[in-house]
């Protein structure tokens, strides 16, 4: 039995930050080897916010709980859900510099997510010639496009 059902790869761009962004998913269902993309864009955002987006919109298509692996080249993301968010919460979602944390609202969307699955997140450099992280990359580029102005 594969160790995982899913990978999810994920990737956030911005165009100026805050700007015109885009996330690109690419989700491994492991047993078929089948694979879906997703990807969004907003006129007005940040890389972070496109990160995170990211990795909600592929939680989201999954239509019962899984094993999830994320894979992602956000330290952002990977370090926020492994190290962070504990801290955020017992903190009443204040950081370690005493201020409010960013992106609070897509934080909780994710920690909600990820507590239906049993999620996982691995760290990869970014444009390094990762496959998926790289259509991950074309996708989230491709999907900011149309609010360049």
């Amino acid at each position: 039995m594969a160790e995982y059902d899913v990978i999810i790869y994920t990737d956030g761009a911005c165009t100026g930050n805050p700007g015109p962004g885009g996330w690109g998913t690419v989700l491994h269902h492991v047993a078929s080897g089948k694979e879906k993309e997703l990807s969004g864009g907003a006129p007005q955002t940040t890389n972070n916010q496109m990160e995170l987006t990211a990795v909600i919109e592929g939680l989201k298509t999954l239509n019962r709980p899984c094993t999830v692996k994320v894979v992602s080249d956000s330290s952002y993301v990977v370090k926020g859900m492994n190290e962070w968010i504990t801290g955020w919460i017992q903190k009443n979602w204040i950081n370690s510099q005493r201020k409010p944390v960013k992106n609070k609202e897509l934080w909780q969307e994710l920690h909600h997510l990820a507590k239906i699955h049993q999620v996982t997140f691995e760290w990869i450099k970014g444009h390094a010639g990762h496959p998926q992280n790289e259509r991950c990359d074309q996708l989230a580029v491709a999907a900011y496009q149309p609010y360049i102005t």
